[in-house]
């Protein structure tokens, strides 16, 4: 998969994505950056166009395989004081999941997500709130009521 994203400062977003990624950029030039991750598999690249940053983009994330791994991260991203939110056994996209949230320097939001199971209901939030996922308490709400 590659990504690219219009960003507005390069240094603050190299700054971040070497952080968050855990490892230096694979190309640097005037106004650009890119990223190869092996694991999971991603290029991304990052061009400098403040003008061209949208607010359209709903949000990015990474599925790791393990609970074990997800702490892995989560304790790394908290180390460097990354972490804007974490869930636990949240109701998300139609499935049970543990995440936390980072941003980057232009608001990019970032999940990193353990899947524990598909459920038959979404976050009634979806289309309304910057807030998309449930909390287990809106779980309870949306099985009790069937909304979802």
């Amino acid at each position: 998969m590659h990504v690219s994203l219009f960003i507005s400062d390069l240094e603050k977003t190299i700054g971040f994505y070497t952080k968050f990624f855990g490892q230096e950029p694979t190309k640097i030039k005037d106004g650009y950056t890119k990223y190869e991750l092996a694991a999971p598999a991603l290029i991304i690249s990052f061009i400098q166009a403040p003008e061209k940053v949208a607010a359209q983009v709903g949000h990015f994330g990474f599925q790791v395989e393990t609970k074990e791994e997800l702490n892995k991260r989560l304790n790394l991203a908290r180390g460097m004081n990354l972490v804007q939110k974490e869930e636990i056994d949240t109701a998300c996209c139609y499935a049970i999941q543990d995440k936390y949230w980072v941003a980057d320097p232009d608001g990019y939001q970032w999940e990193v997500y353990y899947f524990h199971e598909d459920v038959e209901f979404n976050d009634p939030r979806i289309n309304d709130s910057e807030e998309a996922c449930c909390s287990t308490e809106m779980k309870v709400k949306a099985e009790e009521s069937a909304c979802c």
